[in-house]
C-alpha cells in the first residue's frame, strides 16, 4: 500500500487563522487551538463594542452641547433644547450639534434663539 500524503486545506486554514492572530502575544499567536479560542474571544469583543462605541459617542455628544447650553445661561436645559428643536422640526442630530457647540457657538445661540421665537 502506497503512501498517502495529506492535501493542503487543512494547512491553509491553519495559516489564515495565524495570520489573524500573528499580533497576539504568547501562545495566543502559535498554538492552533488557543489561536482559534483567541480569535473567537477577538470578534465577539468586537462586536460587542461597535454597539458600545455608539452608546459612548453620543454621551459625549450629549455632554458637549449640554455644557455649551448652560455655560451661555440659554434658559435651556438640554432636554427642552432637544425637545423645542423636534417641535419646530429642525432636524439637527446630536452628533452635528456637538461640533456646531465646539467650533462655532454663536450659531448654537443662534439656533436656540430661533427655538425661543
Amino acid at each position: 500500500m502506497t503512501r498517502i500524503k495529506r492535501g493542503y486545506i487543512a494547512r491553509r486554514r491553519r495559516t489564515k487563522i495565524r495570520l489573524f492572530a500573528s499580533t497576539f502575544r504568547g501562545a495566543h499567536s502559535r498554538l492552533t487551538r488557543t489561536i482559534t479560542q483567541q480569535k473567537i474571544r477577538a470578534l465577539v469583543s468586537a462586536q460587542r463594542d461597535r454597539g458600545r462605541q455608539k452608546r459612548v459617542f453620543r454621551r459625549l455628544w450629549i455632554t458637549r452641547i449640554n455644557a455649551v447650553i448652560r455655560d451661555n445661561k440659554v434658559y435651556f436645559s438640554y432636554s427642552k433644547l432637544i425637545h423645542n428643536l423636534y417641535k419646530k422640526q429642525l432636524l439637527l442630530n446630536r452628533k452635528i450639534l456637538a461640533q456646531i457647540a465646539i467650533l462655532n457657538k454663536s450659531c448654537l445661540y443662534m439656533i436656540s434663539n430661533e427655538i425661543i421665537k
